[in-house]
C-alpha cells in the first residue's frame, strides 16, 4: 500500500506539473507569431542594408515607420540585429510550445531556463519600447506584434514556474486584468506621444 501510495502521489504531483492548456498554446502560437514578425523584420533589414532606397513593408508614415526604427543604433544593442534574438528565442519557445501539446512533460530546468529567457525578453521590450517613444520617435508594427506576444508569454511562464508561491496563487484570478492594464498602459503612452501631445 506504501508503493502505491507513493506511485499515486508521484503521478498527481506530475499531472499538477502540467501547465494549462492556455499557456501550452500560447507558448505555440505566440512563439510562431512572434518568430515570423522577427523574420520578417531580418529579411527587412538586410533589404535596407543592400538598398538605401528600399521602403519597408510596415513603414507605413512618419509614426509608423519600421525603417527609422530599424537603422537605428538601438536596434542592434548588441552589435547584430535585434531580431536574430527573436527568431532564436521565439524558435525554441515555439518547439517547447509544441512539445508540451504533444504530451511531454518538461523537467524543472528547462521551465526555469525558459523563465530566465522571457524575463530577458521582457526586460529588453520594454527598454525598446521606451527607445522607440521616446529617443526614436517612431514606432515598428512589426515590433509591436513582438512587444504583443513576449509580455503575455512572460506573464502566464512566471505563473507556472512560480504557481506554488503564496503571491502567484493572490495573482492567478487576475489574468485578463494584469495584461489589459500592461495594453492599456502601453497604448496610452503612445497615443500621448504621438497624437494627444506635441509628438
Amino acid at each position: 500500500m506504501t508503493n502505491q501510495t507513493a506511485e499515486l502521489t508521484v503521478a498527481h504531483d506530475s499531472i499538477a506539473d502540467q501547465p494549462p492548456a492556455g499557456l501550452r498554446w500560447l507558448l505555440a502560437g505566440g512563439g510562431a507569431i512572434g518568430f515570423l514578425a522577427a523574420f520578417v523584420l531580418t529579411v527587412e533589414r538586410f533589404h535596407l542594408l543592400t538598398d538605401p532606397n528600399y521602403k519597408p513593408s510596415c513603414s507605413i508614415n512618419s509614426v509608423l515607420s519600421c525603417g527609422s526604427v530599424m537603422m537605428s543604433d538601438q536596434a542592434a544593442l548588441f552589435g547584430f540585429p535585434n531580431p536574430l534574438l527573436g527568431i532564436a528565442g521565439f524558435a525554441i519557445v515555439t518547439t517547447l510550445g509544441v512539445v508540451l501539446l504533444a504530451g511531454v512533460q518538461l523537467p524543472r530546468w528547462i521551465w526555469l531556463g525558459l523563465q530566465v529567457g522571457a524575463t530577458a525578453a521582457a526586460v529588453l521590450i520594454h527598454w525598446l519600447i521606451y527607445q522607440s517613444i521616446y529617443s526614436i520617435g517612431a514606432l515598428c508594427p512589426y515590433c509591436m506584434v513582438v512587444w504583443a506576444v513576449t509580455i503575455p508569454i512572460f506573464w502566464f511562464v512566471t505563473l507556472h514556474t512560480f504557481r506554488r508561491a503564496g503571491w502567484v496563487r493572490s495573482l492567478s484570478g487576475y489574468h485578463t486584468v494584469m495584461i489589459a492594464a500592461w495594453a492599456l498602459f502601453v497604448t496610452g503612452i503612445v497615443l500621448t506621444r504621438f497624437w494627444l501631445g506635441n509628438g
